[in-house]
């Protein structure tokens, strides 16, 4: 892919990182010489030393082939500006960093893609760590609704049973939903079928419409999450 990355801060810098090592086209768009200068000695990448908010600038950077651009600047106002030329060119994925939540309407206007002040993505998942230690990882949907990671003990009172007899004895709710099993020893994850059986240290990949609360982790065998 053809991507222009906006900005090499502390969130470009490692989505620098991540693209080019995945063997994408990248060109980045920094206003700061130094910084400049440091993406372009480490990174094989083309840096324009330039003002992104600019037509020239992006016609510079090859807009009019870009498969996506992806704006990370600290300011809302820069973002938006680089979002609003993105469209002029119809790059076909336009994304951008949204740093005050007030401002998250402006850019659904424009109708890009955004990641909502991920210095407060950073600090919830923090405090998730430390709140719910059975939680190896997590993605909030929407409100309430999340996917996470969990281990089953030997304890759990999923252990041991099959999904069709997790559901028969109404163990999990309607809106739980067990969508991948990764086991030691096996090479990929399992996609769970009614058959599939839970066995303790599995780590599962869960869906729940109401969140990972501590009566759902019991049921893998996390019952330290109470005192959370």
């Amino acid at each position: 892919m053809y991507i222009i990355i906006v900005g090499a801060g502390d969130i470009g810098t490692p989505l620098i990182d991540i693209a080019t090592r995945n063997g994408n086209e990248i060109v980045v768009i920094e206003k700061n010489k130094q910084r400049a200068d440091e993406i372009a000695s480490t990174y094989d990448c083309l840096v324009l030393n330039a003002d992104a908010t600019t037509k020239e600038t992006l016609a510079d950077a090859g807009a009019e082939q870009a498969d996506g651009i992806i704006s990370t600047t600290d300011q809302d106002a820069t973002n938006v500006m680089v979002c609003l030329l993105a469209k002029e060119f119809e790059i076909p994925s336009i994304t951008s960093v949204v740093h005050d939540t007030e401002h998250m309407g402006l850019f659904r206007q424009i109708g890009v893609n955004t990641i909502e002040n991920p210095q407060q993505l950073i600090a919830g998942h923090l405090y998730r760590a430390v709140a719910r230690p059975a939680i190896v990882d997590y993605m909030r949907i929407g409100e309430e609704a999340e996917v996470f990671e969990i281990t089953v003990t030997e304890d759990a009172p999923i252990a041991g049973k099959t999904l069709t007899e997790v559901g028969e004895e109404d163990l999990l709710s309607d809106d739980v939903l067990i969508v991948a099993i990764e086991r030691e020893g096996e090479d990929k994850p399992q996609t769970p079928r009614g058959e599939t059986r839970i066995e303790a240290n599995d780590l599962l990949t869960v869906y729940s419409a109401a969140g990972a609360d501590p009566r759902l982790t019991d049921l893998f065998g996390h019952y330290e999450d109470h005192t959370a």
